[in-house]
């Protein structure tokens, strides 16, 4: 089943617009990660990736995350382009973000400008933004997209579009 795309408004760009194979890019805006008080990460040097029918996942420097809140987690996923994913936990005081960021170690050459770069699922935090707008998780608990107003849907994750 193909979805009917959502109607694009001023000043949006269709996630049905976007490439697939997905596709990196570096990106200037100001992305900010909170949780309990804490500045998770804060970077204006952030990469996205973009694929068809998915809201942009932000991949963050390393050096742009708070020391010592990044614990590796177990596990780990493939994916068709980029490679071996590695699993990330935030660890703030006794609170655990269990497995709510990932990273590609040795990406696939296509996406080498990930490499010492980690991408988090927005739902666990209290607050992600970029450029000041709070974001919305991506419908679903795979998929990391960070939903915003300039973005016109449907959205890959939520009931009945894993064949999309």
């Amino acid at each position: 089943m193909t979805p009917r795309r959502d109607p694009v408004g001023p000043g949006q760009v269709s996630v049905w617009d976007f490439p697939r194979p997905a596709a990196a890019e570096p990106v200037g805006a100001h992305v900010l990660i909170e949780h309990r008080g804490v500045i998770v990460a804060d970077t204006r040097r952030s990469v996205r990736t973009i694929e068809t029918s998915h809201p942009p996942s932000y991949y963050i420097p390393k050096d742009d995350i708070a020391t010592g809140l990044l614990r590796q987690a177990s596990g780990g996923s493939f994916c068709e382009w980029k490679g071996t994913a590695t699993y990330w936990d935030i660890v703030i005081d006794d609170i655990v973000l269990a497995r709510v960021g990932w990273s590609y170690p040795a990406p696939t050459p296509r996406f080498q400008c990930l490499r010492d770069h980690v991408a988090f699922y927005a739902a666990p935090f209290d607050r992600c933004t970029v450029n000041g707008e709070t974001v919305i998780p991506q419908p679903g608990g795979f998929y990391g997209g960070w939903i915003t107003a300039d973005l016109a849907g449907p959205f890959k994750g939520g009931p009945g579009s894993m064949g999309w």
